[in-house]
């Protein structure tokens, strides 16, 4: 060592502390994101006249949280926030406990449809909004139409046949497009917080 030259030593990273403090920091991001997506569900909601009767502001969190964050972040905080959401609903309105897994399997795979285009333009995320939406009404739809028709999880009192069923079933969940509206106001989200924090991911 020269004289009058002090040297630090190296500090290196555990790779185990690394893994854990992100893992630490994604479980973290699932909490918050899924008491968002529970406030846009049960609290944030705008009242419709029938057959849509509302429309909550869900939508605009978790698919603007599936273009920003990774896909198992977006994908936990949709299920478990709509789930959590879904069951406070049943709470104040009651219905078929049915409807907490249908709306997991309904919007928690639209984080894997938009997290396949994310990294593309705009152009093309707004597409992948756009089928996030439409797989989102077509989850809902056939389910609802086998449980019309055979009178499944309270769905009627009696056996109405395929065609009745998913015509019902139709009339009722065609209105779930109108998520759609939201699709700018994600697309805003997603500008403002890449502009805020000049990062595209938090991956």
């Amino acid at each position: 060592m020269e004289a009058g030259i002090a040297v630090q030593p190296s500090v290196r990273t555990n790779p185990r502390t690394a893994i854990q403090r992100l893992g630490s920091l994604r479980v973290a991001q699932i909490a918050s994101f899924s008491a968002l997506i529970v406030v846009g569900t049960s609290v944030a909601r705008i009242p419709l006249p029938p057959p849509v009767y509302e429309i909550t502001l869900a939508p605009a969190f978790y698919l603007a949280i599936s273009v920003l964050f990774p896909r198992k972040v977006s994908f936990w905080s949709i299920a478990l926030g709509s789930a959590i959401g879904e069951a406070i609903n049943l709470v104040v309105t009651p219905a078929p406990l049915i409807f907490i897994p249908g709306i997991i399997w309904a919007r928690a795979p639209e984080a894997l449809i938009i997290y396949k285009f994310r990294e593309k333009q705009v152009q093309w995320i707004t597409v992948a909004m756009v089928l996030a939406t439409i797989y989102e009404t077509v989850a809902f739809l056939v389910p609802d139409g086998f449980f019309y028709s055979y009178a499944l999880f309270s769905y009627g009192d009696a056996y109405q046949g395929l065609a009745a069923g998913f015509s019902y079933a139709f009339l009722s969940d065609i209105f779930t497009l109108v998520d759609l509206v939201w699709i700018p106001v994600a697309l805003g989200i997603v500008a403002g917080v890449r502009k805020a924090f000049n990062i595209r991911f938090f991956d």
